[in-house]
């Protein structure tokens, strides 16, 4: 048997502290301390984030700064924002990671699967051919094969040269 080391990943399947009673999507960009909540782009509505639990590498999140729960209630600036921002981040993730396509969508209510169903976030998981494998199924793991850090500083200085 072969061993897989990722000791980095220890951080992700610890124990979990208490979620936080605030919102994160509201209190990470107003702490301004985006390379610690991997904020790597600002716009005037929205802004872009790494994944913490990524499902790839590049997994990230366009979030409005509006708080609503649904797509539907964001304004119609916000709402172009948001697309457009996902543009740069499709052109940015093609720079970088060179997938072979992507997984984009919103998870709208607890029972859709979002985490901060108080807080729309739209999602882009850059795929790979090949990139599913036996893990998930039989180990339940996701072997993430890059850091996060490293991805975060790859798609700053990317869009820095959009």
């Amino acid at each position: 048997m072969e061993n897989l080391w990722a000791p980095w990943r220890m951080e992700f399947i610890a124990p979990k502290t208490p979620r936080p009673q605030e919102c994160i999507f509201c209190t990470q960009p107003a702490a301004h301390r985006d390379d610690d909540y991997y904020i790597f782009y600002r716009g005037e509505h929205c802004y872009m984030m790494l994944n913490l639990y990524p499902y790839n590498s590049g997994h990230l999140m366009i979030v409005p700064y509006q708080h609503v729960e649904s797509i539907e209630k964001l304004n119609s600036t916000t709402l172009t924002e948001l697309m457009s921002q996902a543009q740069l981040a499709l052109r940015a993730l093609h720079l970088v990671m060179k997938p072979d396509g992507f997984n984009m969508g919103i998870n709208e209510g607890k029972v859709a699967g979002a985490g901060y169903a108080e807080h729309m976030h739209f999602h882009i998981v850059p795929r790979w051919n090949g990139d599913t494998n036996f893990m998930p199924v039989v180990a339940d793991v996701k072997v993430i094969p890059e850091h996060l850090a490293n991805t975060y500083h790859k798609l700053k200085q990317a869009l820095e040269s959009l």
